[in-house]
């Protein structure tokens, strides 16, 4: 190759280049509509946390409450709306901290963004390989269980020596 057909060629390699940095911050109409479609799915997951959060906290402060209430006669006997109230307003008050919180939203975002690019089996590829994975568990379940009929009785034989 001469000189010049590499200096056309690096030459489009930095056009290239430049043209992606100086492309414009905002996107298209379509990809903008894409990443809203999967950032519900990102508000989906800290809605789930919240109330999963919520529901635990809730049987932790129900529990701890209900125990100390055995030792203390001033203590009075823990109410569901109490219970529900403390454990809510904690899991939802921790679910909307860590939804701001800008490591944990771009984490989400990206495990969404991640998870949208996978491909999944069709409904009869998952049949097929279930059957497989089944075949499979029983075949080795048998030659397990032959191995150890043979061990069981190899070790009975060398007992009873």
């Amino acid at each position: 190759m001469s000189e010049k057909e590499d200096d056309g060629k690096g030459r489009e390699e930095e056009d290239a280049r430049e043209a992606e940095t100086a492309a414009p911050a905002a996107a298209p109409v379509g990809q903008a509509a894409a990443a809203f479609g999967l950032m519900r799915y990102v508000h989906a997951i800290f809605f789930g946390g919240a109330i999963a959060l919520a529901w635990l906290l809730i049987q932790i402060v129900d529990t701890a409450w209900t125990r100390l209430n055995l030792g203390f006669a001033w203590m009075p006997a823990p109410r569901g709306w109490m219970t529900i109230a403390i454990g809510g307003i904690a899991g939802f008050g921790t679910a909307i901290y860590m939804w701001r919180h800008p490591k944990l939203n771009r984490l989400a975002v990206e495990v969404v963004t991640e998870l949208s690019k996978v491909t999944w089996p069709t409904r009869k590829e998952l049949s097929a390989s279930t059957v497989v994975v089944i075949v499979v568990s029983i075949i080795a379940s048998i030659i397990l269980g032959v191995f150890d009929m043979f061990w069981a009785w190899a070790t009975e034989q060398l007992l009873n020596i």
